[in-house]
């Protein structure tokens, strides 16, 4: 999970691209970049680890001159959080100049890396998928020149080979210097991507690609449409806007944990509102926890700030139930789930959540998360609350339990350390310290997503097991877990 922008504008972008990074923080926070080109094709580059108020300074600011450009924020989920080398974008100087984001996970990078060195003739230098797959582009886009100009058809082109070469998740952007911007999607649409257009005051649009519609909104830009699976976007840089299909069999199957964690929940990602999918997880949720659970267990319900908060409104009132709110956030500290190691996470935890004793001492209290995933969190949670007083409790996620690895682009790469995977969910409460946990059913997480949209269906692959790319084997698994750590 990665959080990136890209903009052509007619005059310098480097400050709104800065601003929706701000916006797009809670998508990552190991690092971040921006690039910027001039039209004479100059590129000019900053990327640094750390979070975007802390990354760049004035005099990089000024630096990042030019009408066009991308950004990222990083959460690791291949390679290495630690590495400052593999802080997005990356850079090739051939052809013409590629600079390039992704936000996604490839699952063929052995492949992949096997190709670039015995047949591409490329060099790479850390073991980031997004180093592969600007290396792919590139060698691909080399293929498909013809003349002295590059054109849309020949990027397309390039497009169309890289969807048949590169398996797994990418929502990638591009600038090629000199002449655009590029953006695509893989044919699953498993990572979120949305245009976004606004008219200058000279009568020419300027346009923006992002990973959510809560940036066109703060820019001010009309949303054009999500871009759809398998197809590519290409902006000239007289902000002509030109498009292509360049898969075979594209079909949107996009990822459901986009919806239960990830997303803020002011944004709209296929056409789904990912605040209203929450309350119907919160309504559909209630229904469960009144079939397992006793009423007479349940004295309040209360949220685990902030993505739980509209799940947890909806189980108080159908419960009929009373809502209050018994952890005050720290919000100068990052996302615990998206922080590398087990033991940082921990530590966290208290740093960011405080219990106050006057909402617990003596209730029966109902948490309400939007998942459990290690169950790190949740532990410490549970006996925060049983530490600020409280007589029992009860412990439901807006999710099902999470059995199986992400390999999308979720930093879950190993069974072993999800809490759910070999327990049952008794087992869970005792390990989780609760008395009771109760899970959101499959189904109902999915009809709660889908509920009146042209959705059909969705990644739920850490719920399922089901793999919707059909190329995640057993093997392959089994060299995950084996070889990356979360």
């Amino acid at each position: 999970m990665c959080g990136i922008v890209g903009m052509v504008g007619r005059g310098s972008v480097n400050q709104e691209i800065y601003d929706s990074l701000l916006l797009l923080q809670h998508r990552g926070q190991d690092s971040t970049g921006i690039s910027t080109a001039e039209r004479n094709g100059v590129v000019h580059m900053h990327k640094v680890k750390g979070q975007v108020r802390e990354s760049f300074r004035t005099r990089d600011m000024r630096a990042l001159l030019g009408e066009i450009g991308l950004g990222h924020v990083r959460y690791a989920t291949k390679g290495t959080a630690s590495n400052e080398e593999e802080a997005q974008p990356f850079y090739v100087n051939a052809p013409y100049g590629i600079v390039l984001v992704h936000n996604g996970n490839l699952t063929n990078t052995r492949e992949l890396t096997e190709e670039l060195f015995h047949k591409d003739r490329r060099h790479l230098n850390t073991s980031s998928d997004t180093e592969l797959l600007v290396n792919v582009l590139a060698n691909e886009l080399q293929s498909s020149i013809s003349g002295l100009e590059l054109d849309p058809a020949q990027v397309f082109q390039a497009v169309s080979r890289v969807h048949e070469r590169v398996e797994g998740s990418y929502a990638a952007i591009a600038l090629i210097a000199g002449y655009g911007l590029l953006a695509f999607r893989d044919p699953f649409g498993i990572r979120p991507l949305i245009l976004g257009t606004r008219k200058h005051d000279d009568g020419h649009y300027e346009w923006v690609v992002t990973s959510e519609s809560l940036v066109l909104e703060n820019g001010e830009f009309e949303v054009v449409r999500d871009v759809d699976p398998g197809e590519a976007v290409f902006i000239d840089l007289e902000g002509n806007l030109h498009t292509q299909q360049c898969a075979t069999d594209p079909q949107l199957v996009p990822c459901s944990f986009e919806y239960v964690y990830l997303a803020r929940p002011d944004s709209v990602m296929n056409g789904i509102s990912v605040y209203e999918a929450r309350l119907r997880m919160g309504d559909r949720l209630a229904d469960t926890i009144a079939k397992y659970t006793p009423r007479e267990a349940i004295d309040v319900v209360m949220p685990i700030p902030d993505s739980s908060r509209p799940a947890a409104m909806q189980v108080a009132r159908k419960l009929g139930v009373e809502y209050r709110e018994g952890f005050y956030k720290n919000r100068y500290v990052g996302r615990t789930f998206i922080m590398p190691g087990q033991a940082v996470r921990k530590k966290s935890v208290r740093q960011k959540l405080n219990a106050m004793s006057t909402e617990f001492k003596g209730k029966n209290v109902l948490l309400i998360d939007d998942s459990i995933v290690r169950g790190t969190t949740s532990k410490e949670i549970i006996q925060m609350a049983r530490d600020a007083g409280a007589k029992s409790v009860t412990f439901a996620s807006a999710a099902p339990p999470v059995r199986f690895p992400h390999v999308y682009g979720i930093n879950m790469p190993s069974r072993h350390e999800l809490v759910a995977h070999g327990r049952t969910i008794p087992e869970i409460a005792d390990e989780l310290g609760a008395d009771f946990v109760v899970y959101q059913e499959v189904e109902d997480l999915k009809a709660a997503i889908l509920e009146g949209s042209d959705v059909e269906d969705l990644d739920m692959s850490c719920f399922d097991g089901r793999y919707i790319t059909g190329t995640v084997t057993d093997e392959y698994l089994a060299w995950v877990e084996g070889s990356q750590e979360s």
